[in-house]
């Protein structure tokens, strides 16, 4: 049971819905196009840029003097697909799931509670969303594939780890809510890997950035990262 806590006055949450239509609205307003069912089929490196082959409803071929792959849990597929890439620069991922845990009814609690890091992950930790609604999570279950199904038989595990900081958590209180998979570069039982974001000095193909590994807190480093990446391409 918790003995003893830190109080971070400055974390809180965001609506992640709203800020990517936020992103979106001014990168279209800076010319920017979303295509979306519009899957890279494969490309290749070139003198002066890359041709790309893009499938979908509407296939193109699409020509480009700069690729920033930052595709996730696909990012590693993505630079496989790239001819000119050497593929000793395409680490293999591990996925990893986190199960979310809702509780019926309301939170008595106003702030996030995380309790010590577990491996492979920060534990199952408490979150509230815009509407005031708990949920607990994630824990980490690897996996080979990329289903999203929560596990029920899952629930005794975070009644035990939630009960370590709430001890007075009632049974059935928890309902399984969603579950989200984690594109990690550290699989099971290996010390955890940082984001891993590739330029051009690490891979030797001008134009090119690959971001690995972009897992939590991937949304509370996004604009960040993206600064990082246009400093490398001298953007």
């Amino acid at each position: 049971r918790a003995t003893s806590a830190l109080l971070s006055p400055a974390t809180g949450i965001i609506d992640s819905h709203g800020l990517m239509l936020a992103l979106q609205g001014e990168a279209e307003a800076h010319g920017a196009a979303l295509a979306l069912k519009s899957p890279l089929l494969r490309g290749e490196a070139r003198e002066g840029g890359f041709v790309l082959e893009v499938g979908g409803e509407e296939p193109m071929r699409l020509e480009a003097e700069i690729v920033i792959n930052s595709a996730g849990l696909h990012a590693t597929k993505v630079a496989a697909s790239l001819a000119g890439l050497d593929p000793r620069h395409v680490p293999a991922l591990h996925y990893a799931r986190g199960n979310y845990y809702a509780l019926a009814g309301r939170a008595p609690f106003t702030h996030l509670v995380y309790p010590l890091p577990e491996p492979g992950g920060l534990g199952v930790h408490l979150t509230l969303d815009l509407g005031g609604q708990a949920r607990f999570g994630p824990d980490v279950e690897w996996v080979d594939a990329l289903d999203y199904t929560v596990d029920p038989r899952r629930a005794d595990a975070f009644y035990a780890e939630v009960r370590k900081y709430w001890p007075q958590l009632a049974d059935g209180a928890l309902q399984p809510a969603y579950a989200g998979i984690r594109p990690k570069l550290a699989g099971p039982g290996a010390p955890v890997a940082d984001f891993l974001v590739q330029s051009p000095a690490i891979h030797g193909v001008p134009g090119l950035i690959n971001l690995f590994g972009i897992e939590s807190p991937g949304l509370t480093a996004c604009l960040a990262l993206a600064g990082h990446v246009c400093r490398e391409l001298s953007l």
